[in-house]
């Protein structure tokens, strides 16, 4: 305990040296360089300690100070805050070949290497998106996994009937989490991972809830990169921790998939493992069976908990506001028979209400952060080479420019553009349990 108190010591003496060196040397360089607008900084640490522990409300916050463009240097990572559509629109659009990099948190050292959602813009992240457009998001298999995706939601609802039938309550975010999970795990896998009671469904809960808190939990090492050779709040551990038991769980059902007397091997599955294990088998492929490990450890965090999280924090609304819930009940028993994908169209309150729940809780309140490549000039200000990049889409959502009565859940608004039909169909069923049984329990 006493050499890693001393280590640390040393690590950040040598830190701070070189802290004060890089910025005498930036100002000698930059000139006439002006950054955003930001709170002061403490020596060395920055603005680290102004971020508290929910980061996207105190920058929303600061930002009502310094702007819609702000500076903040976080140890010695300068960092450059969007609070603005407008400001976020240039930064994507106008200058989004500059600003494409990623910042990689230390908790995903080595598991960004083969991420699509981490990599930079580089010839393999190519080759993994196009991968993606050609064998996860085609229309042909979207529309082919309608019936699945009907199926599942019918699962789900069936499920709540019985808890109600007898008499227990029902934990919406983990049954729709199941429904998610089991809806992806078919899709790649053509089974189910969990059922509704399973310990499994709620391991690969624990385990998806747990990368993603690890990766927004302040870590000195992101501050400090050099701190990183001793992972000194056991982030990056911990984090390894969760990845590995997710790698074993898709590494068991590639392996039953490959092996010669599988009975699963034996037949021709046409879902999307099958697509990439042919194409990993090909010699001139770029994709690795890393590659397929770290891409269905991706999409089943990132399709999961997401939609579970947004389904439960629209009936924490509806709950709260009981006349909100009223509307979304009449417009479910105004369409007679059971609901389909196509009929969501006819739900205009139901999407009002989807979107309203993104624009207070957005799933990932700062988006994954950017990285400039380049220096950019944006709004008379400079931002610099390397800056890290975070797009505060909670504020965007809770701006009272933008949004009259911004804090108040309103579906009200003018909507345009539609949503994901399956949050629209998850959330339909679990207002289903408000609605009742006899006439609105034979139209699900």
């Amino acid at each position: 305990m006493e050499y890693l108190f001393y280590l640390l010591l040393i690590s950040l003496t040598w830190a701070c040296l070189h802290v004060l060196n890089a910025s005498v040397l930036l100002r000698r360089k930059s000139g006439c360089t002006v950054l955003p607008p930001g709170p002061r900084q403490l020596p060395i640490i920055g603005n680290i300690l102004a971020l508290g522990d929910k980061p996207h409300r105190t920058l929303a916050k600061l930002s009502q100070t310094y702007g819609p463009l702000m500076t903040l240097k976080l140890g010695r990572i300068t960092t450059i805050v969007i609070s603005s559509p407008n400001i976020a629109k240039e930064a994507f659009q106008k200058h989004d070949q500059a600003l494409s990099s990623r910042t990689v948190a230390d908790a995903l050292r080595g598991h960004h290497e083969n991420s699509i959602l981490w990599l930079p813009a580089s010839t393999h992240w190519r080759f993994l998106r196009k991968l993606t457009a050609t064998q996860m998001f085609t229309p042909q298999r979207l529309d082919a996994s309608q019936a699945l995706r009907g199926k599942k939601v019918q699962e789900m609802l069936e499920h709540v009937h019985e808890k109600c039938n007898n008499g227990h309550a029902v934990d919406i975010r983990r049954s729709v989490f199941t429904t998610s999970l089991n809806l992806i795990s078919n899709t790649f896998f053509s089974l189910d991972i969990a059922n509704y009671n399973s310990d499994l469904s709620q391991e690969f809960s624990d385990l998806v809830v747990g990368v993603t808190e690890q990766i927004g939990k302040p870590n000195i090492a992101d501050y400090f990169p050099i701190l990183r050779l001793v992972d000194p709040q056991g982030v990056r551990r911990k984090t390894n921790n969760y990845l590995k038991r997710l790698a074993q769980i898709f590494d068991g059902i590639i392996n039953e998939r490959t092996r010669p007397s599988s009975s699963v091997a034996s037949k021709a599955s046409h879902d999307i493992l099958d697509a990439l294990l042919i194409l990993a088998k090909e010699n001139n492929t770029e994709l690795s069976s890393t590659d397929i490990q770290v891409l269905l450890i991706d999409f089943f965090i990132g399709g999961t908990d997401t939609t579970s999280s947004t389904v439960e924090w629209a009936m924490t609304e509806l709950l709260l506001n009981p006349d909100k819930m009223v509307k979304a009940k009449n417009e479910l028993q105004q369409v007679e028979g059971p609901v389909q994908e196509s009929d969501i169209s006819r739900f205009p309150y139901l999407q009002a209400i989807v979107k309203e729940t993104f624009r207070l809780h957005p799933p990932v309140p700062l988006l994954l952060p950017r990285k400039a490549v380049s220096e950019v000039e944006m709004q008379g200000f400079t931002v610099p080479k390397n800056a890290q990049i975070l797009i505060n889409i909670w504020a965007i959502g809770r701006d009272p420019a933008i949004w009259p009565d911004p804090n108040s859940f309103r579906p009200e608004r003018k909507w345009g553009k539609r949503i994901p039909a399956l949050l629209c169909l998850g959330l339909r069923t679990c207002l289903v349990l408000t609605v009742g049984k006899g006439h609105h329990h034979s139209r699900s």
